[in-house]
C-alpha cells in the first residue's frame, strides 16, 4: 500500500522506487530546477472514479440489454468498458484502503497491508494492460469492417471474438503477476513502454488509412455530384478532427503515464525526471480521465445503445 501522504505506490514502486534513490527534493545548498507539483486532492480522485464507475457501469448494462447489440464489435466495446471500470475501481479502492489506513479506522498486520497492496496493484496493472489491448481490437474490428465489408461476418465471427477476449483477459492477468514481481527490472519496463508505443503506433496507422479510405469515398461521390471541392473540404476536415481527438485524447492520458516508465529507466537520479516523477497522482488522474472519455468516444456515440441507455 501506498506510504502515508500525497504519492500513491501504484505497480509495486513505479512513484520512483524509494526516496533515497531519487532526488524528489532539493537540498537547499543544492542547485536544481523549480519543481512543477500538481496536487491531486483524495476527494476528485475518488470523485473521478465514481463518474467512471458510472458511466461503464451504464455500457455494460446497455450492451447486456439490448441483443442488437450483441456482436464482437459491441463485445469488444464492452469489455473497454469492464477495463476502465477496473482501473478505476482498484484505483479508488488504493485510495480508500490508504484513507482508512491514515485516520487509523483499519489498523491490521504490515504483511497483511503487503499482501493487499499486491492484489490491487495486480488489478490495476492487469486492467490497464486489457484497456490497452482492447482500443486496439476496436480498431482492428474498424477497420476489417471497412476494407474487408463483404467478408468481415466470416472473418470476425462471435466465436472468434470469444476467443480474443479470452486471450486478452489472461495475457493481462499473466503480464501483470510478472510485471509485480519483477518491477524493479528494467527489461520490465521497457516491455511495457513498447506495448504501449506499439499500441499507439497501431492505432494511428489504421486510423489514418481508414480516414484516407474515406476522404477517397468522398472524393468519388463528390465527382458524381460535380461539386467535388466543398463536399471533400468538409468531410476531410472532420474526419481529421475525429481523428485528432481520438488519437489525441489516448496520448494525453496513457502518455504522461508511461514517459513516468521511461524516465526510470533513463534518468532515475536526474533533478528534472525527479520534478516529473513527483507528478505521479497527476498521471494517475489522467488515466481515470481516459476511463470516463471512452465511453463518450466509442459507446455513446451509437444511437442504438443511446435509445437503450434511455430505456435503464
Amino acid at each position: 500500500m501506498p506510504a502515508l501522504g500525497s504519492q500513491r505506490r501504484l505497480l509495486g514502486s513505479l512513484n520512483c522506487t524509494s526516496p533515497a534513490t531519487l532526488p524528489l527534493t532539493l537540498a537547499p545548498n543544492q542547485t536544481g530546477p523549480q519543481c512543477l507539483e500538481v496536487s491531486i486532492p483524495d476527494g476528485l480522485f475518488l470523485s473521478l472514479g465514481l463518474v467512471s464507475l458510472v458511466e461503464n457501469v451504464l455500457v455494460v448494462a446497455a450492451i447486456a440489454k439490448n441483443r442488437n447489440l450483441h456482436s464482437p464489435m459491441y463485445y469488444f466495446i464492452c469489455c473497454l468498458a469492464m477495463s476502465d471500470l477496473l482501473v478505476s475501481v482498484s484505483n479508488v479502492l488504493e485510495t480508500a484502503v490508504m484513507l482508512l489506513l491514515e485516520a487509523g479506522v483499519l489498523a491490521t498486520r504490515a504483511a497483511m497491508v503487503q499482501q493487499l497492496d499486491n492484489v490491487i496493484d495486480v488489478l490495476i496493472c492487469s486492467s490497464m494492460v486489457s484497456s490497452l489491448c482492447f482500443l486496439g481490437a476496436i480498431a482492428v474490428d474498424r477497420y476489417i469492417s471497412i476494407f474487408y465489408a463483404l467478408r468481415y461476418h466470416s472473418v470476425v465471427t462471435l466465436p472468434r471474438a470469444w476467443r480474443i477476449i479470452a486471450a486478452i483477459w489472461v495475457a493481462s492477468i499473466l503480464t501483470s503477476v510478472l510485471f509485480i514481481t519483477y518491477y524493479n527490472h528494467t527489461v520490465v519496463l521497457l516491455c511495457l513502454v513498447g506495448f504501449f508505443i506499439a499500441m499507439l503506433a497501431l492505432m494511428a496507422v489504421l486510423y489514418v488509412h481508414m480516414l484516407a479510405q474515406a476522404c477517397q469515398h468522398a472524393r468519388g461521390i463528390a465527382r458524381l455530384q460535380k461539386r467535388q471541392r466543398p463536399v471533400h473540404q468538409g468531410f476531410g476536415l472532420k474526419g481529421a478532427a475525429t481523428l485528432t481527438i481520438l488519437l489525441g485524447v489516448f496520448f494525453l492520458c496513457w502518455g504522461p503515464f508511461f514517459l513516468h516508465l521511461s524516465l526510470i529507466v533513463l534518468c532515475p537520479q536526474h533533478p528534472t525526471c525527479g520534478c516529473i516523477f513527483k507528478n505521479f497522482n497527476l498521471f494517475l488522474a489522467l488515466i481515470m480521465c481516459n476511463a470516463i472519455v471512452d465511453p463518450l468516444i466509442y459507446a455513446f456515440r451509437s444511437q442504438e445503445l443511446r435509445k437503450t441507455l434511455q430505456e435503464v
